[in-house]
């Protein structure tokens, strides 16, 4: 089970994506910053639950860069070299609504360092996989490691960088068809359908993902919990939990942390056979994993800002 100590130790993650700064626009027109970006929230949830996270990303040494590398340190993620020569530092306004959802808008600048040896597994997403001309190698990089690592996407849809959907969802299949694990939210496919989606809706567009070739594919529903296909084949609904949402900043971020840490400690991410496994992996395995993000998400949401839980938090054991 993923919350069981193995007998070795999870593999590393290779992060790849934009770091930024949130500036949080509240319904009351309060105003606070915090660090953010979908990949760096990611390989933050990743840090906070113990397991060896390397971020590839694009800040400058300005005042928001100084607070993206301090961030980073205190949560353990170490930064490949050359991430910090952006000529500014990428920012993000999000405007919260009376219930807490937000939208953004954004002044981002995204190229892609040199590239360390890929440790294990990598994940990437969001702006810096489809936003030039970083989005090129991002998907080379994920092409490249999907031939002998296990590689995660998350779409993580901004319409206000990518206005027309059935470009961006061409070029979001492209990404897909070379993931092991790709997970979305009801928000992302509905904008690249253009139409509301009910379950069944959602379920078709998830096994036409995994006939492109992930394993796994899973898409948040909100406080509804998350649905996913199997690496069998079949179909779950997996209920959320309910609790007092202060906002819903890198909810997704820390639900992708949560599986991603799941998986990780199952044994089904990483490289050589790991592919093979984690085709086989029992519904029960993948489930708990999922569901470790839903926590994960839950406890997130909870807090002002993108601030991931810990495995304390989970009350799950040691990674390593």
């Amino acid at each position: 089970m993923p919350g069981r100590l193995r007998s070795t130790p999870p593999a590393p993650t290779l992060v790849i994506g934009e770091s930024l700064v949130d500036v949080v626009v509240g319904a009351d027109g309060t105003r606070s910053e915090h660090v953010g970006g979908s990949p760096l929230n990611v390989a933050v949830g990743l840090a906070r639950l113990d397991h060896r996270v390397t971020l590839a990303t694009h800040f400058g040494r300005d005042a928001h860069g100084a607070a993206i590398g301090e961030h980073l340190a205190e949560a353990g993620v170490d930064l490949v070299p050359g991430s910090d020569r952006a000529a500014d530092t990428s920012v993000a306004t999000a405007t919260l609504d009376e219930s807490g959802a937000a939208t953004y808008d954004f002044d981002i600048d995204w190229r892609l360092p040199a590239l360390p040896q890929v440790p294990g597994h990598v994940h990437t997403g969001s702006i810096g996989a489809l936003l030039r001309p970083g989005c090129v190698d991002v998907l080379s990089a994920m092409s490249g490691a999907a031939r002998t690592h296990t590689v995660s996407y998350d779409p993580n849809c901004r319409p206000a960088l990518f206005p027309d959907p059935e470009t961006a969802r061409a070029e979001i299949e492209r990404r897909v068809a070379v993931s092991d694990v790709v997970k979305a939210s009801d928000e992302d496919l509905e904008w690249l359908l253009g139409r509301p989606l009910d379950h069944n809706d959602i379920a078709e567009v998830l096994r036409a993902w995994c006939d492109l070739g992930p394993s796994l594919a899973v898409c948040t529903l909100g406080a509804a919990g998350a649905l996913a296909i199997l690496p069998s084949g079949r179909r779950t609904l997996l209920r959320g939990r309910r609790v007092d949402v202060v906002d819903t900043v890198g909810a997704g971020d820390s639900f992708m942390a949560g599986l991603l840490s799941g998986l990780l400690d199952a044994g089904l991410l990483g490289s050589g056979d790991v592919k093979g496994r984690l085709r086989k992996a029992r519904g029960r395995v993948v489930s708990a994993a999922i569901e470790r993000g839903i926590e994960a998400s839950a406890i997130t949401v909870t807090r002002a800002g993108a601030h991931p839980p810990s495995r304390a938090d989970l009350g799950v054991d040691a990674a390593r």
